[in-house]
């Protein structure tokens, strides 16, 4: 069935996207590629500003498979986007063409060299590699903030950092090899001789294009001089032009243009990673400065390693989070001025780490604080310093005002003009009406985030935010020398100012880049690289109401991780997508079709199968329970009969509980007695006439039965409580 659905969806693609789709259905499942409606609008958002929409979305599961398609993207000249978690602000992992995801795959991983390196595929989330390492002390180089959530391919293609990892310990610094696949469909083993020695054959002329960029950029002193200066801050901004300064072996230039690239020149199907130590000694220090000018002093006189993370947190931002439960009680009594700095530093042991104190609180000495400087070592009070700063972004999100999109945008600026260029951002913030705006990030690198609340409701409200936009590009670059793009990837929402940043010669190489490895711009096209100026103006999201539970929202899919049902059919994420398109219908009445076929489809696709669990809500930065939406979906199709139904379940709930064991033991007497394919073909008949039959697996549960604790005579042994409930009780093992 669901390849005959698959396929009526395609009927209505134009014809090369049915050519294409008749060539890949050779070897990839139809329960893993999409065209319907619903599915394709689910994909059709990340966490930027975007939403655009796929029109074949295909759950990629090995590098032979992604082989296949690229090759047959060359034949039909189709383009394809790589997706991992979706996490990218910036509109990289968005497609109005073949959206190639990677989530609920790629998760092998192998660690070498006791700990100092790490292999990792795509699909691994970055703090799983952090557990993969912690037994050796070690993690990986780069720490974004949204590291419990985006996977190693994102974080790999869009060169992320985050607080403490700078310019020294981010991808580019760290990578140690990694395997490829490129848009003509060939593979590279940058760790093995052979594979390079045949893609140097093979792709000579791409070798020789390497080579001849390498040649110019270095005997170009003005050039050069430009790439070293634009990398001594953090800069994501286009390619990483500075592969060609830093190396000469075109595969180790490869190796690095690669990383940063956000799927617009390859395909990365592993990284290996030189790993970074951890330490086991931290302290922490929130020090308020009377205004912006001079907390932003006090960084310009803090370094790596002494100091490893200094973030900046401006009045605005800090009012944003005074409420929230467990925060300081004088965030609320602060001046309107007051400019935070949360200050860490790291050792080996706690003597050291004592002396890092007494030296940052002299480095400090001379600039004016509210209160004296404090730090702490105890882990539940400095993890609850790092809780305001983890606060912001998700409070900005709680207060915006409906209809409205949370945009957050992250330049970097030379440390010499921190100050000065922190103040002028904030001016030109509030003169363009974003006063409710916050700047706070990672000011020990000159990086720092700005983030305002925008609706695209009219004309005025684009121009308002393209003129501002514009303002504050050329006021970066031309004023401050600093750079658009720090940690967050070009995307679609920088793409048009690249050559404003670097110029038009460095820019020059940048397209001969793309033209070498993607001569016909199938590879993510109008990321990075665009010949479109207003692509950062088009495709913009609406944000209607839904309702009140979940309209806070800002679809940055962090609730993915813990939905059961993320793999089977739609994330928490993409079920409030698709509740908001459905409410855009409504409120417009432009497709009344569509209207009604996405309500159809979301019974199953979004509330059947919803676990209704709240699990949702404990990775969500704004608490919001998609489950609770969908209780309250059900709630409104229950009858007179459904709740005294309900009601009789409540009243009986002892013998519901005992037949639905009888009903489990006699689908495993069953089993047992006509096995496995006999049962699965029964189950399989009779759930295709109507999914009301549950799906049956081999690993359902047998009936359960009340356990017999057992006295435990070894008391070395560990203590375990046993929770009880209707689940564990009316379930057995497998």
């Amino acid at each position: 069935m669901e390849k005959e659905l698959l396929e009526h969806n395609v009927r209505n693609l134009p014809e090369k996207y049915r050519q294409f789709y008749s060539e890949v259905a050779q070897f990839i499942p139809a329960k893993r590629m999409f065209a319907d409606p619903i599915r394709t609008l689910a994909y059709g958002a990340d966490a930027s500003l975007y939403r655009i929409i796929p029109k074949i979305v295909i759950k990629v599961r090995t590098a032979a498979e992604v082989t296949k398609i690229l090759k047959i993207c060359n034949t039909f000249k189709i383009a394809a986007t790589f997706r991992a978690a979706g996490t990218s602000l910036s509109g990289q992992a968005l497609s109005n063409s073949v959206l190639l995801v990677l989530a609920g795959g790629w998760s092998r991983y192998s660690v070498g060299d006791r700990g100092e390196t790490i292999m990792l595929e795509p699909g691994i989330i970055g703090a799983q590699a952090n557990q993969y390492l912690k037994s050796f002390s070690r993690k990986i180089g780069p720490d974004p903030a949204s590291i419990n959530h985006a996977m190693i391919g994102g974080i790999a293609a869009n060169n992320a950092s985050g607080m403490c990892c700078g310019t020294a310990d981010n991808s580019y610094k760290t990578i140690a090899d990694m395997k490829l696949i490129f848009a003509d469909g060939s593979e590279l083993d940058t760790a093995d001789h052979t594979s390079c020695q045949q893609f140097i054959t093979s792709h000579a002329p791409l070798i020789a294009e390497l080579q001849r960029i390498h040649d110019e950029i270095n005997g170009d002193e003005q050039l050069t001089q430009l790439i070293k200066h634009k990398f001594k801050i953090k800069n994501t901004t286009g390619y990483s032009l500075n592969a060609f300064v830093d190396y000469h072996d075109p595969i180790d230039i490869l190796k690095h243009v690669m990383i940063g690239s956000e799927g617009t020149l390859g395909f990365i199907t592993s990284v290996t990673y030189h790993t970074v130590f951890e330490h086991p000694y931290k302290a922490s220090a929130l020090i308020l400065f009377p205004d912006l000018k001079q907390a932003c002093i006090a960084v310009m006189k803090l370094d790596r390693p002494l100091t490893a993370a200094a973030e900046l947190l401006d009045r605005t931002s800090l009012r944003s989070v005074e409420g929230n439960a467990g925060m300081p009680p004088y965030l609320k009594e602060l001046d309107e001025q007051a400019t935070a700095l949360l200050i860490e530093t790291r050792a080996l042991d706690q003597e050291t780490l004592a002396e890092n104190i007494k030296l940052l609180i002299r480095d400090l000495e001379g600039i004016p604080v509210l209160f004296p400087i404090a730090f702490t070592d105890v882990k539940a009070e400095y993890e609850l310093l790092w809780k305001i700063r983890a606060g912001i972004f998700p409070a900005v999100g709680g207060i915006r005002r409906q209809g409205t999109s949370v945009i957050i945008e992250d330049v970097a600026f030379p440390k010499e003009y921190l100050a000065e260029a922190v103040l002028a951002l904030r001016e030109c913030m509030n003169r363009y009406g974003y006063e409710d705006g916050v700047i706070y990030g990672h000011a020990l690198d000159g990086n720092v985030h700005f983030v305002f609340t925008q609706n695209f409701d009219t004309a005025d409200d684009s121009k308002r935010y393209q003129d501002f936009i514009n303002e504050v590009c050329h006021m970066v670059v031309e004023r401050f020398e600093g750079s658009l793009k720090a940690e967050h990837g070009t995307g679609r929402n920088m793409a048009p100012f690249v050559e404003l940043e670097w110029g038009q010669k460095a820019y020059s190489y940048m397209k001969q880049l793309k033209t070498a490895f993607d001569p016909d711009n199938l590879l993510n096209p109008d990321v990075v690289i665009t010949n479109n100026p207003a692509v950062y103006l088009e495709n913009l999201k609406f944000m209607p109401p839904v309702h009140e539970i979940v309209d806070k929202c800002m679809e940055c899919g962090f609730c993915e991780v813990n939905c059961p049902s993320r793999n089977l059919t739609s994330s928490p994420r993409q079920r409030i997508v698709i509740q908001r398109e459905i409410a855009r219908l409504q409120e417009s009445g432009e497709d009344y079709d569509r209207q009604k076929q996405l309500e159809a489809d979301y019974a199953y696709f979004g509330e059947e199968t919803c676990a209704a669990d709240g699990l949702c809500e404990t990775t969500c930065p704004l608490a919001i329970n998609t489950g609770s939406y969908t209780k309250y979906l059900r709630s409104k199709k229950v009858t007179a009969r459904g709740r005294n139904v309900a009601l009789f379940m409540t009243r009986n709930f002892s013998g519901i509980t005992s037949l639905a064991k009888l009903g489990l033991a006699g689908a495993h007497l069953a089993h047992v007695a006509l096995g496995t394919c006999a049962v699965g073909s029964l189950a399989g008949a009779a759930r295709s006439v109507t999914h009301k039959v549950p799906k049956w697996s081999r690993w359902l549960p047998k009936a359960g039965s009340r356990p017999s604790p057992q006295p435990m005579h070894d008391s070395e042994k560990p203590k375990i409580v046993y929770f009880p409930s209707c689940v564990s009780r009316t379930m057995g093992p497998a």
